[in-house]
Parts: C-alpha cells; sequence; structure tokens
C-alpha cells in the first residue's frame, strides 16, 4: 500500500467519521483538495439496484445549474444543411464523412458526440470505438435529436448524462475544487435530486445507500443520504 504523504495525512485527519451535510461537504472538499492543479468534484452514489435487470437501470442527463467548469469539447456530426447551427451553437468540430472516417482510424479526442436520427445509421460500425468510451450518442440523453442547436448548447452549459454500472453506483463529476463551496453544492443537490426522480419502481427499501463527494487525490466526505437537500 503507498504511504500517505504528509499533507495526505492531513486531509485525512480533517473528515471526520461522521456524515456530513452536502454544504458541509462542499466546503470541507475544498480545504483538503490541495493540488497544484484544479481537480474535479465527483460524487459516488450507491443505489439499491440491481443494473443487470433491465426494469432497474438506472440511467438519465442532469443539467447542472453552475456547469461542469471543463472545457468539454463537442463533435456535431451533422448534415451540410445542419453544420452552420451545430459551429453558432458551439461545436468544436463540426462535419461528417471525414470524421467518421477519422474515427474508424481510431480518433476520439472528443468529449460528447451530436448526431441526428438519419446519421445513426453510419455510427452503427464504429460501436467498438465509441461505446467503450462513452462516446456512442444516444436519443435518452438527447444527444440524437433534430435539434442539433440546442443539444449543443446544453453540453456546453453543463448537461452531463450518467449511468448506474455494474456495481449498483453512479459515479459523476459536479464541478471543479475551485468553485464556491455553494456552486458545488448545487450542483451536486441538482444530480441528487434528479437521481431520486429516476428510482425504478422495481428497487425496493432504501434506495440511496450511501453518498460519497472526493476530488482527485483528496479523502472521500460521506454525505447524509436522508438530508442532501438541505440548503
Amino acid at each position: 500500500m503507498a504511504r500517505l504523504t504528509k499533507k495526505q495525512k492531513e486531509n485525512t485527519a480533517k473528515v471526520e467519521a461522521r456524515v456530513y451535510s452536502v454544504a458541509e461537504a462542499s466546503a470541507l472538499i475544498k480545504e483538503i483538495s490541495n493540488t497544484n492543479f484544479d481537480p474535479s468534484v465527483d460524487l459516488a452514489v450507491r443505489l439499491n439496484v440491481d443494473p443487470r435487470k433491465a426494469n432497474q437501470m438506472v440511467r438519465g442527463v442532469v443539467t447542472l445549474p453552475h456547469g461542469t467548469g471543463k472545457d468539454v469539447k463537442v463533435l456535431a456530426l451533422v448534415t451540410p444543411d445542419k453544420e452552420a447551427e451545430a459551429k453558432e451553437a458551439g461545436a468544436d468540430y463540426v462535419g461528417l464523412d471525414e470524421y467518421l472516417d477519422k474515427i474508424k482510424g481510431g480518433w476520439t479526442d472528443v468529449d460528447v458526440i451530436v448526431t441526428m436520427p438519419s446519421v445513426m445509421g453510419k455510427l452503427g460500425p464504429l460501436g467498438r470505438v465509441l461505446g467503450p468510451r462513452g462516446l456512442m450518442p444516444n436519443p435518452k440523453t438527447g444527444t440524437v435529436t433534430m435539434d442539433v442547436a440546442k443539444a449543443v448548447s446544453d453540453v456546453k452549459a453543463g448537461k452531463i448524462d450518467f449511468k448506474v454500472d455494474k456495481t449498483g453506483i453512479v459515479h459523476a463529476a459536479v464541478g471543479k475544487a475551485s468553485f464556491d463551496a455553494e456552486k458545488i453544492a448545487g450542483n451536486a443537490r441538482e444530480l441528487l435530486t434528479t437521481l431520486m426522480k429516476l428510482k425504478p419502481q422495481a428497487s425496493k427499501g432504501v434506495y440511496m445507500k450511501s453518498i460519497f463527494m472526493s476530488s482527485t487525490m483528496s479523502p472521500s466526505i460521506q454525505i447524509d443520504t436522508k438530508r442532501f437537500t438541505e440548503q
């Protein structure tokens, strides 16, 4: 096991063995994120679901009110008549066949791909490249649509998609450590509230089993699952 540095030991000691409110955790995460870069702040939410069963899959999208803090690179795979609106909305790359060829060659230097229903047929053969990287557009996340401009704008404004993993945990970034604590808390509450709304009917008992907040290289802070909506 790797030995903790002096700073890591100090940060770990600041996290008490108790559950915190979202506001408390958001303030503390800034205090213990002592790195020479601006780390992401992440939530790990364990849900009482069995993702192997279709009626217990939790997947959705949420627009974080204060954005992600990341410069999200968007590729719009569209027909020529949609190129202008995609560019105006802020897409970093716009086109079709030339980018399909680049992806076939292994290029995936983007964060999100937005496309149109008529183009999805061409993306099917690229599933092996895009799928494992989470880049395959999906109508459920709003990235397959005729309103390309809105889809691009939403992503640029802080829209993220999430999906429960095979262990029943949803991982999502809710900002950067440089954000004000209130902005981190606001983003976290928005994600958690959205998750609650997506509770499958087949999920019995306590739905949200645990919530942990952490940043890159920081210790985790446990959040109270019963009062995360408090200001």
